[in-house]
C-alpha cells in the first residue's frame, strides 16, 4: 500500500477515480494511507494538537464536544423513503441539496489545501465488510479513522464501500442546503457517500459508519448491535448491551476474558464479529485503578486524546479534570488492548446481557427473559438518568433508547427485535436482564448494587449455573426471578424485601410499569403482538 505523499495528478489515477465521484484538478497534496506517526507529526506541525507528556495526541473540537443529535440527515429516495426509521430524529435531505452539498466541499477540499486520506473498512468478516475512504483536512481525523477503522479486507469496489467527505471547517450557509444549523452529517445510501461538516467532534465519522452497518445489513439477515462483546477462558462468548452508566464496558472487560470489541457488533449465523479497529473510550475520572487497560491505552504513543485537560508546563494529563467537556474521549487501536481476541470474532453467544441502571430500585439484579420479553426490552432499551444538579429536581428519570442505540438505528427497531427472536430461537441462546443500579430503596435513599454482586451474578450466568435454576415470577413486571444464585443474599435478589416500606415498593414499581407501557405503546403493532413479554400490571 502506498504510504507517501501523492500528486493530485497521481491520485487521479488512484482508485477514487474508478468511482466518479471525486476531486477536481487543484493544486492541494494528497497525503493517502500515512502511517499515524506521521499524521501526528502532522497534526503537531499544524497547530491541530499537542503531545501529552505520555506521547498522546491532544486536541480539542471546539463547541462541539459529542456529537450533534438534531443534525443527522439521510437522502430520500426510492431506496430509502419506506426503509428508514424517519421518526428517529432522521431529517430529510433532497437528492437535489445533497449533491449542491457534495460540490460545494469538493470545491473546498480542492481550494489548495492538503487533504488527507484513510483506505480503511467497516466489519471483521470479509462477506460482511465495507470498505469506507475518508477524505479530511484534519491529519488528527485521519488517524482517528486508522484507529477505529480497520484494515481493507477487499479491493475497494464502488457498487457497495463508501466515501466519507469530512470537511469540518467548511463554512455552512443553512438555507442554501435546507438545514436546521451549520452542522451536517449526511448519507446517500444510493450514491454510497457521507458528508460531515461544521462539527470537529470524531466521533461523528465512527457513528455515522456504525449508521451504516445497521441500515445495511439486516437485509443480510444479519443482526448489527451496539453492545459490548467478550469470550470466557472455555471459549464461550457473551454480549452486554447496555446504555452510558449500566457498566457495559467494565463487565466486557471483566479478569479472565477476552475482549472482541466494546461498542459495534454483528450476530450471524457464524457468530458474532466486531466491526471496529480500535475503542474509543471515555475518559472522565478515569484512573489506573478503576480501568487499567484505557488507562494505559491513554498514556502510550499513538493514542488520541480528545477534550481533555493537561497541565500547562508538563503536559501530564488530568482526567479528573472535565472542565472541557465530561465526554472527554481516548481513541487508540485495538491493538493496545493485553486481553484481546485477535481476530474480533467470537461464537454464538451463550448469553446477552441487557444492562439498565434502575435509580428506583425496583427492578431486580437478575432476571431470565422469555424471548417475547428479550424483545420487549431491547426496544424498551431502558435505564435511569440522576437528577442533575438543577434546582428542585430530586428525583432520577427513565431514559429509553430502542435497542440500546436509537441514535445509531435507522430502521424501525421492530426490524432489529425480529432479527434477536430468531438467534435466540434458532441457537438456544439465552438472554439476561440485569439491573447494575439501586438497591434498598431509590436513589438517595438505597445504594447502588455493590459491582461485586453484579460481577458475581454475570459470572455464575457465564458459568451456566443459572440455566435450569428455579425461578420465581415478579407479580408487578412479570419476570422470572432466580430463586438462588450463589451465596447472594435473598433481599439483594427480590428488591421487594430490601425495602422497609412494602407500599413505598409497590407504588414506585407499579409506577415504573406503567412507563413501559407508555413507552412501548409508540410501537403500535410491535407492542400489540409482543404484549406477553411487557409487565405483568397495568396490560390492556
Amino acid at each position: 500500500m502506498n504510504k507517501k505523499s501523492l500528486s493530485h495528478e497521481e491520485y487521479m489515477n488512484s482508485i477514487y477515480k474508478k468511482m466518479g465521484i471525486l476531486l477536481e484538478r487543484g493544486k492541494n497534496q494528497i497525503h493517502l494511507n500515512l502511517s499515524n506517526s506521521d499524521l501526528i507529526d502532522h497534526a503537531v506541525k499544524l497547530g491541530h494538537g499537542k503531545l501529552s507528556k505520555a506521547g498522546a495526541l491532544m486536541v480539542e473540537t471546539g463547541k462541539h464536544t459529542g456529537r450533534s443529535a438534531n443534525d443527522k440527515y439521510v437522502v430520500k429516495s426510492e431506496s430509502t423513503k419506506d426503509t428508514i426509521w424517519w421518526e428517529n430524529s432522521i431529517n430529510v435531505m433532497t437528492q437535489d441539496d445533497f449533491e449542491t452539498l457534495r460540490k460545494d466541499v469538493v470545491e473546498f477540499l480542492n481550494d489548495e489545501k492538503d487533504l488527507y486520506i484513510s483506505e480503511r473498512s467497516v466489519g471483521s468478516i470479509q462477506e460482511y465488510n465495507i470498505g469506507v475512504a475518508t477524505v479530511s483536512t484534519r491529519p488528527s481525523h485521519t488517524l482517528f479513522c486508522n484507529h477505529l477503522f480497520r484494515e481493507q479486507l477487499n479491493p475497494f469496489n464502488e457498487q457497495k464501500d463508501f466515501l466519507i467527505l469530512h470537511a469540518p471547517d467548511f463554512p455552512v450557509d443553512k438555507t442554501k442546503y435546507n438545514t436546521k444549523s451549520e452542522t451536517i452529517i449526511t448519507t446517500d445510501f444510493d450514491r454510497k457517500i457521507t458528508i460531515i461538516t461544521g462539527t470537529f467532534y470524531a466521533g461523528e465519522i465512527k457513528k455515522s459508519m456504525f449508521s451504516v452497518m445497521n441500515y445495511l445489513l439486516p437485509e443480510k439477515n444479519i443482526l448489527p448491535m451496539h453492545a459490548g462483546a467478550s469470550e470466557t477462558n472455555d471459549g464461550n462468548s457473551c454480549l452486554f448491551f447496555g446504555l452510558s452508566g449500566t457498566g457495559k464496558t467494565t463487565l466486557s472487560t471483566d479478569e479472565g476474558t477476552l475482549l472482541i470489541g466494546d461498542d459495534e457488533h454483528g450476530l450471524s449465523d457464524d457468530g458474532v464479529f466486531n466491526f471496529e479497529g480500535g475503542c474509543y473510550a471515555k475518559t472522565a475520572k478515569l484512573s489506573k485503578t478503576g480501568e487499567p487497560e484505557i488507562w494505559d491505552a491513554a498514556h502510550t504513543f499513538g493514542a488520541m486524546l480528545e477534550n481533555v485537560v493537561a497541565h500547562p508546563e508538563t503536559n501530564e494529563v488530568d482526567f479528573d479534570d472535565v472542565s472541557i467537556s465530561e465526554n472527554g474521549r481516548c481513541s487508540y487501536p485495538l491493538s493496545f488492548i493485553k486481553d484481546l481476541k485477535q481476530d474480533s470474532k467470537g461464537g454464538i453467544p451463550q448469553h446477552i446481557f441487557f444492562l439498565t441502571a434502575d435509580a428506583f430500585g425496583v427492578l431486580p439484579p437478575v432476571s431470565k427473559l422469555t424471548n417475547e420479553q428479550a424483545q420487549f426490552y431491547f426496544v424498551l432499551g431502558y435505564t435511569a438518568k440522576l437528577a442533575g444538579t438543577e434546582i428542585g429536581v430530586t428525583e432520577p428519570q427513565a431514559t429509553f433508547s430502542p435497542c440500546f442505540g436509537a441514535p445509531f438505528m435507522l430502521r424501525h427497531p421492530s426490524v432489529y427485535a425480529k432479527l434477536l427472536g430468531e438467534y435466540m430461537t434458532k441457537h438456544n441462546i439465552k438472554c439476561w436482564l440485569v439491573n447494575t443500579g439501586w438497591t434498598e430503596g431509590p436513589y438517595g435513599i438505597g445504594k447502588r448494587f455493590p459491582l461485586s454482586i453484579t460481577r458475581e451474578i454475570v459470572r455464575s450466568i457465564q458459568n451456566n449455573e443459572l440455566n435450569d435454576v428455579e425461578t420465581k415470577k415478579d407479580e408487578i413486571f412479570g419476570l422470572n426471578i432466580p430463586s438462588k444464585v450463589r451465596d447472594i443474599d435473598e433481599k439483594h435478589i427480590y428488591p421487594q424485601l430490601s425495602w422497609k416500606e412494602p407500599e413505598a415498593y409497590q407504588n414506585k414499581a407499579k409506577e415504573l410499569a406503567n412507563s413501559f407501557h407508555t413507552q412501548m405503546k409508540k410501537f403500535g403493532d410491535f407492542y400489540n403482538t409482543n404484549i406477553e413479554g411487557s409487565p405483568t400490571y397495568a396490560r390492556n
